[in-house]
């Protein structure tokens, strides 16, 4: 059997090398790998950095990440393992997505006490269907995904994950899937699955599937939403108090108030591409302030409606985390959540305040009496607030910052001069 060994990169890209012979999931393979893939682009060039042709290291696939992809006409089944980069000698290497996050994990756990829950919700565009307008959420537009999505739930099924829905989403031939929670190495694992799977499905039923965060400026754009809970050791809910603003305890309002206070600064990594930031703009129903709210799905963290009958509530109550799309690695956005939650509980941060205006009519003095802050408006502004962060640099290490600088002027750079419509149609092509 042919199998594919992965990261999921900078670029948010699923890279890697196929191995002959033996199946992902009976046991664990390993391929070479070099520091400069870092450096490679969504568009495949190479940005700037500190590695050049020099060093070696090894790309250990986790047998718990792994599955069957399936094949069809044409297309033979293969298998699909994500993994760790390290050095020969065994250390993380320090642009390892996947690592970064366990790194996240850890410390999370080590200043709270406490484990997180996750969930990706994935939209997308489906080309090929070839359908007029009029399908968003209607029965005609989910008859017209059913074929794809019973391919695409049993593919998941089949790899360990639970589908929960398939949504003929608003924008023309726009989809989504969303799938039950696990703790948050899984989920973010489950999430780069998710996007292989869909794309191979969506290639055997004739269609293609793209995660692009956009397709043209005013068009409907793709976000991917995070949803996130706590638990203590012994698995009981952590994120509710029914007294706590919003509902949400003393450890989650910390936690949440830390993602408020460095959104900013991690903006480059949650949207990290160039037409990401004509989604983050105000009426969009994506983010443009760092703000809280609750049933308000403008706002940067929404805390999810739960019914407060419920007397499973302290299990189902969670928040999402709204301006984040599929141009960014799972392992990374995963990674910066989790970071800015622990410097929440560390800087001992009071619970944020929800806010209930439409930010997008207030002033800049107004603004600034609620604590809320523009999100940066472009990725080379995004990247300035990564670049110029002490603690991004603390969390992530100066290497890091340096590569992912590097490897975002690239991609820039790429799509300096040229068309705004060639521009949107390279993203399309890339995701």
């Amino acid at each position: 059997m042919l199998s594919f060994v992965a990261t999921s990169d900078l670029a948010g890209k699923l890279r890697g090398k196929g191995v002959y012979g033996r199946s992902a999931r009976s046991e664990s393979l390993s391929v070479g790998w070099v520091p400069t893939n870092s450096l490679i682009t969504c568009f495949d060039t190479i940005g700037e950095g500190p590695y050049g042709s020099f060093g070696d290291l090894v790309l250990a696939g986790d047998p718990e990440a792994a599955c069957r992809v399936p094949g069809g006409p044409g297309m033979p089944e293969t298998g699909l393992m994500l993994g760790d980069i390290s050095y020969l000698d065994g250390r993380p290497f320090e642009c390892c997505p996947r690592s970064m996050l366990k790194a996240a994990i850890a410390r999370l756990q080590q200043v709270s006490g406490l484990d997180v829950i996750a969930a990706f919700e994935h939209e997308f565009l489906i080309e090929g269907l070839n359908r007029g307008p009029g399908d968003s959420f209607t029965h005609a537009g989910f008859c017209a995904l059913a074929p794809f999505g019973a391919d695409l739930g049993g593919a998941m099924e089949a790899a360990g994950i639970v589908p929960e829905l398939l949504i003929r989403e608003f924008g023309p031939d726009q989809a989504e899937v969303t799938m039950s929670p696990k703790p948050a190495l899984r989920a973010a694992d489950e999430a780069v699955l998710l996007r292989a799977l869909t794309q191979t499905v969506a290639q055997r039923h004739g269609l293609r599937a793209s995660f692009t965060p956009l397709v043209a400026p005013g068009a409907v754009g793709n976000g991917v939403h995070v949803h996130l809970s706590l638990r203590h050791p012994d698995g009981t809910p952590a994120s509710y108090d029914a007294n706590g603003p919003g509902g949400l305890s003393a450890p989650a309002g910390a936690m949440v108030a830390g993602l408020l206070r460095h959104l900013l600064e991690i903006q480059a990594l949650l949207a990290p591409s160039v037409i990401s930031y004509a989604r983050l703009v105000p009426n969009r129903w994506s983010s443009a302030f760092n703000n809280l709210g609750i049933r308000d799905r403008e706002a940067a963290v929404r805390i999810c409606s739960v019914d407060a009958t419920d007397p499973e509530i302290a299990s189902r109550f969670n928040w999402e985390v709204r301006p984040v799309d599929a141009a960014a690695s799972p392992y990374l956005v995963m990674a910066a959540l989790l970071h800015a939650m622990a410097q929440g509980v560390e800087d001992g941060f009071p619970p944020p305040v929800p806010t209930n205006a439409d930010l997008s009519e207030l002033d800049s003095a107004r603004l600034a009496a609620l604590g809320v802050e523009r999100l940066p408006d472009s990725l080379p502004a995004a990247l300035g607030r990564l670049s110029r962060s002490d603690t991004v640099a603390k969390w992530f290490g100066d290497t890091f910052v340096t590569v992912y600088r590097g490897h975002k002027v690239s991609e820039i750079a790429h799509v300096d001069e040229i068309s705004e419509d060639d521009m949107f149609a390279l993203y399309r092509a890339s995701y």
